[in-house]
């Protein structure tokens, strides 16, 4: 199928990646070093329109392109893994809102969320329901005021930043993944707890973070006015991640490519750059073919978003590839700085330490290929 890319995508992504590389890339490596928040950039990723630009015009937004959107997360990875995961956070609250919520939630919530003034967190995993929400504990149960949450969220990105979160609990526990909707929790509400920052291997400034929740809310914060939508909203959330973990993973694997082919060609041995060795050629040449066909499943995948087209199955592809060819790209891209590349000095470990995650949520590996084998055993 064709990948539409537009001159006016260009120009945005390319604004963009001026933008990161000036204000974002710099604070890189002490972000990970010091495992800063990331929500230190908050105020000049707003200022240029980022943390609206998956949402429409009508809400504040930027009203860009699913293309220019990939290519967007895709510059903010390879400047900063840890502020694009961040950032994706943020759009998974706000398209759940998009997609799932009333006109007046919309019209009260996504305006600020788009301008930066408010930051969303997407409260759907569980300790033990992970790949599985319907497995999901926190229930929602209808009192004579609204809704009583109770139970436990984990790995929640930017929670405890976050001046809204959209939680989903179950308020029928006998109809499965039926029973399940959506709240949108203000971050003032009494009886939300959230703990200490999770300290992870990697995104160190992506912070994540349990939520446990014995709270009161009124019954407009039920996302969409309906019970019972939840799984629905989130399930069409999770296609968008997806291929926003997908440009991830590309941006990152960039950011690796290009130190590895610039010290292939600097790095001397026997007064020869290394470029020269024909082992290193074919590790350049597989990290090529891994990068270029992870950006194509990923845009092509953005492309039918656009297009209103089905692409359950094409997210799941993109991320899937995407995550496993990047954790390629970064490994050979260590492996050509050789010792160097292990050191702390050079940003090749924290790559590999940043891509590690990308084949862990929003639906592992596996996970990916239960959705793509089925799929594609349903159509034969």
């Amino acid at each position: 199928m064709n990948i539409h890319v537009t001159p006016e995508d260009t120009s945005i992504a390319e604004a963009i990646a001026r933008f990161c590389e000036q204000e974002i890339a710099p604070a890189a490596a002490a972000i990970d070093e010091q495992e800063r928040s990331a929500c230190c950039h908050l105020k000049p990723l707003a200022e240029v329109g980022i943390m609206g630009m998956n949402l429409p015009e009508a809400y504040g937004g930027a009203g860009i392109s699913a293309v220019a959107l990939y290519l967007v997360v895709e510059h903010q990875a390879a400047a900063c893994a840890s502020t694009a995961s961040m950032v994706t956070a943020h759009f998974l609250a706000t398209d759940s809102i998009l997609y799932g919520g009333t006109p007046e939630q919309q019209a009260q919530w996504l305006p600020g969320a788009a301008s930066g003034n408010s930051l969303g967190c997407f409260a759907l995993t569980e300790p033990n329901a992970g790949s599985n929400p319907a497995g999901m504990l926190c229930v929602a149960n209808k009192t004579s005021q609204g809704y009583h949450l109770c139970g436990t969220k984990h790995f929640i990105s930017n929670a405890a930043q976050a001046d809204f979160l959209i939680v989903y609990a179950k308020t029928d526990i006998n109809a499965g993944h039926r029973g399940i909707s959506a709240f949108i929790v203000d971050s003032n509400t009494p009886g939300l707890n959230i703990s200490a920052a999770e300290r992870t291997m990697g995104l160190k400034g992506g912070h994540v973070y349990e939520v446990a929740l014995d709270c009161h809310i009124p019954e407009s914060s039920l996302l969409g006015g309906v019970e019972g939508k939840g799984f629905r909203t989130a399930m069409k959330v999770l296609d968008n991640g997806r291929i926003e973990i997908a440009a991830s993973c590309t941006g990152i694997a960039q950011a690796a490519y290009r130190a590895a082919q610039g010290w292939a060609n600097d790095r001397q041995v026997n007064h020869h750059a290394i470029a020269q060795f024909q082992g290193l050629q074919w590790m350049m040449a597989d990290m090529t073919t891994d990068l270029e066909a992870a950006r194509m499943f990923g845009l092509r995948a953005a492309t039918k978003r656009q297009g209103g087209e089905k692409y359950s199955l094409d997210s799941a592809m993109a991320k899937l590839y995407a995550s496993e060819a990047a954790a390629r790209i970064t490994d050979k891209a260590l492996q050509i700085h050789g010792g160097y590349g292990y050191t702390r000095e050079l940003p090749l470990e924290r790559y590999v330490r940043d891509v590690r995650i990308m084949r862990i949520y929003e639906g592992s590996s596996e996970i990916q290929r239960n959705i793509i084998g089925s799929a594609v055993l349903r159509n034969t």
